[in-house]
C-alpha cells in the first residue's frame, strides 16, 4: 500500500510552494514529468519510518525545472508556473486529494500577492537607486585613489630610479649631495602622505589609523626636523640610506594599491608587497636611528628647539633631550607597525590558500 505524507501549498503570481511533512528526509526523488510533480523519498511522516509518495497534476501548465531543500523537519518544493498568473486551485481535478491542505503560513489571496509584488517592486527600485548613488561614490573614491597612488608612485619611482643613477655614475660621492638633488621631491612625497592618514580615519580605505600615523608621522619627523632643519646633517650619508630604503618599500606598494582600486591582482606584485618590507622596514628605522642619534649633539650645541623654563626653575630643556625619548618610541612604534604588517600579511596568503583549497 501506497504511503502519502501530508502536503501543504500556497501559490504565488510565478511559483508554486509545496511543503511536505517528513522528518528526516533520505533519497529525494522531485520531478516533474508532462505536468506532474513525482515525489518518493524515505523519512519519518503519519505511518512512521517509511517509503513516502504521491504525485500532483497541476490545474495549468508549469516547468519541468523543480528546486527543493530537506530541513529536518520538512522538504520544501518550488515549482515555477510556465505562465504568470493566479490559479483558483492546485489541481486538475476540482475535488483535492485527502494528503493536501493550504498552507496558511504562506497563503496569500490574490489582491494580497500583487500587494507583495507591488513591495518587492518598490524595494527593488530604492535598492536600485540607492545602488546607483552607491556607484557614483565609488567611482568618485575609485578614481581619487587610483590618482594619489599614481603620483605616490611616480614620486618615489623618481627618487629610487636617480639615487641608483647617481650611485653607478658617482660612486660613493653620489651619498653626500642627496638631500640638495632629492629632498624637493621627498618633501612632496611625505606632505601628500598625509592624505593616507585622513584616508584612514574617515574610513576611506579600509587600515588602522594607528599604523599610518606612526609610519607618516616618524618619517616627516625625521625628514622635517632632523634633515630639513640642521644644514649639517645635509652632507651626512644616513639621509642617502634613508631615503632609498622609503622609495624602495613604496614602489612596491603604492602600484599595489593602484591595481587594487580596480580589483586587479599581479601575484608578483602581491609577494613583493608583503615580502619586502621585512628586511627593508627594519633597516628603514634603523637608518632613521642613526639619523636622530647623529642629530642629537648639534641640537644640544645650537640649543635649536630647546624649550625655555623659567629662570627659578632652569634655563631651557634642550631638544636632545627629547630625542633621546623620541629614539625609545622609535623602536616601539618598529613593534606595533611590524606586527600590523605581519598580521596583513598573514591574513592575506591565509585567505588566498583558503581559495585555492
Amino acid at each position: 500500500m501506497t504511503l502519502t505524507p501530508l502536503v501543504y501549498w500556497a501559490q504565488r503570481h510565478r511559483e508554486i510552494y509545496l511543503r511536505v511533512e517528513l522528518t528526516d528526509a533520505q533519497n529525494i526523488d522531485v520531478r516533474v514529468q508532462e505536468n506532474i510533480l513525482l515525489f518518493r523519498a524515505q523519512g519519518h511522516g503519519a505511518k512512521g519510518q517509511n517509503e513516502y509518495e504521491f504525485s500532483l497534476e497541476f490545474l495549468s501548465p508549469v516547468k519541468p525545472e523543480v528546486s527543493h531543500r530537506s530541513t529536518q523537519r520538512q522538504v520544501n518544493i518550488t515549482v515555477r508556473k510556465e505562465q504568470h498568473g493566479w490559479w483558483e486551485r492546485l489541481t486538475v481535478q476540482e475535488r483535492k486529494p485527502v494528503f493536501l491542505a493550504p498552507d496558511f503560513d504562506r497563503w496569500l489571496d490574490e489582491s494580497d500577492a500583487e500587494m507583495e509584488i507591488r513591495e518587492k517592486e518598490e524595494k527593488k527600485n530604492r535598492l536600485k537607486a540607492s545602488r546607483h548613488k552607491d556607484e557614483g561614490f565609488v567611482s568618485l573614491k575609485t578614481g581619487f585613489l587610483f590618482i594619489y597612488n599614481l603620483v605616490q608612485f611616480l614620486g618615489f619611482s623618481w627618487i629610487f630610479v636617480n639615487m641608483t643613477v647617481r650611485l653607478f655614475i658617482f660612486g660613493q660621492d653620489s651619498l653626500y649631495d642627496t638631500f640638495h638633488t632629492i629632498s624637493d621631491v621627498m618633501f612632496f612625497c611625505q606632505i601628500l602622505a598625509t592624505v593616507e592618514v585622513l584616508n584612514a580615519a574617515f574610513g576611506v580605505v579600509r587600515t588602522g589609523v594607528v599604523p599610518t600615523l606612526i609610519q607618516v608621522v616618524g618619517r616627516n619627523f625625521i625628514l622635517f626636523i632632523i634633515f630639513g632643519s640642521l644644514e649639517e646633517m645635509h652632507h651626512q650619508p644616513v639621509v642617502f640610506f634613508v631615503f632609498y630604503l622609503w622609495s624602495a618599500i613604496e614602489i612596491f606598494r603604492y602600484p599595489f594599491y593602484m591595481l587594487g582600486c580596480f580589483n586587479t591582482e599581479w601575484k608578483t606584485l602581491t609577494w613583493l608587497r608583503y615580502t619586502i618590507w621585512i628586511p627593508l622596514y627594519p633597516l628603514g628605522v634603523l637608518a632613521e636611528a642613526v639619523a636622530v642619534v647623529q642629530s642629537i649633539p648639534i641640537f644640544y650645541e645650537t640649543k635649536l628647539f630647546s624649550i625655555p623654563l623659567p629662570k627659578a626653575i632652569g634655563t631651557a630643556i634642550s631638544f636632545s633631550y627629547i630625542l633621546h625619548i623620541y629614539l625609545v618610541l622609535m623602536f616601539l612604534g618598529l613593534f606595533i607597525n611590524f606586527r600590523h604588517l605581519y598580521k596583513q600579511r598573514k591574513r592575506r596568503f591565509r585567505t588566498k590558500k583558503r581559495k585555492a583549497n
